[in-house]
């Protein structure tokens, strides 16, 4: 009995942390100011969108991976050390 409990709180558990994820999944929104694309200084999870080693916003698994980006004001991209308005290979 404590085993088929156990079963479906856990089926429950990641049914909705599966939809929780399906519902955040996609590129962000483009933000209301004037913005540029900055590659090479994201955190871990808080990339702005898809690139080709993931495939949605707040996927990308390490520091400053050079293909993620994120949105930042124009003309701040070039001031941010590590910053790049382009893919680094």
């Amino acid at each position: 009995m404590i085993n088929t409990k156990t079963l479906i709180g856990s089926a429950l558990a990641a049914a909705t942390s599966l939809a929780a994820t399906a519902a955040y999944s996609g590129p962000a929104a483009q933000p209301s100011f004037s913005f540029e694309k900055c590659y090479g200084v994201v955190k871990a999870g808080q990339n702005d969108c898809q690139t080709a080693t993931h495939s949605c916003a707040g996927t990308s698994t390490a520091d400053n991976q050079p293909d993620s980006w994120l949105y930042v004001p124009a003309g701040s991209c070039a001031k941010i050390t590590g910053g790049s308005d382009k893919p680094k290979a």
